[in-house]
């Protein structure tokens, strides 16, 4: 594996731990996997650490001049704050699947603009794409099983943002060790 990873910029490591731990929370609660903890559970920490925290880390972002950065975590800290403070309102299912699928676009898009970034920021925005697009999904269509599918792609996403900052801090392997070139295909250099 390759040892040699770089420790990004604090405001990154902050907004993909405010991320990780808000994906997590809100994927684990959809999944139900854990007795007792909901999707409404988590609607304090995303509206806080997801909404606020993250909406914050994407100025400061933008300030130093990281505009892919910056746009990811004010447009998905504002996806968590509305999400948080609209928990619990009476909203149609038909304009909550809206909602989400609004923001599975944000989400698409913001993998598409990834290909630059490291293989643990584009997955996580990939499997925020996946639990969104199945969430609204699941609104129109009032699936629960739908919701929980989103529920673990979320929770893995989480897991990924999580340990993409984690790893950052701590100087861990980002990168997957490299092939041997393919049979009767020699490596230049």
């Amino acid at each position: 594996m390759d040892n040699d990873v770089s420790a990004g910029s604090i405001t990154s490591t902050l907004g993909h731990l405010a991320l990780g731990l808000t994906l997590l929370l809100f994927g684990l609660g959809h999944t139900q996997v854990i007795d007792g903890v909901t999707a409404a559970d988590s609607v304090s920490l995303a509206t806080y650490v997801g909404g606020v925290a993250l909406f914050i880390a994407g100025l400061f972002a933008l300030r130093d001049r990281d505009a892919f950065t910056g746009t990811a975590f004010t447009a998905l800290g504002a996806f968590w704050f509305t999400w948080g403070v609209t928990a619990g309102t009476q909203m149609s299912a038909n304009a909550t699947g809206l909602f989400l699928l609004l923001f599975a676009l944000v989400a698409l898009s913001l993998t598409a603009a990834a290909s630059g970034a490291s293989t643990l920021v584009r997955g996580t925005y990939a499997l925020l794409f996946v639990s969104l697009l199945l969430l609204a999904i699941g609104q129109f269509g009032d699936s629960s099983g739908l919701t929980k599918a989103a529920g673990w792609f979320a929770a893995v996403g989480g897991l990924l943002a999580w340990y993409g900052a984690t790893a950052a801090m701590a100087h861990w392997p980002t990168a997957l060790p490299g092939r041997a070139a393919g049979r009767g295909v020699t490596a230049t250099g």
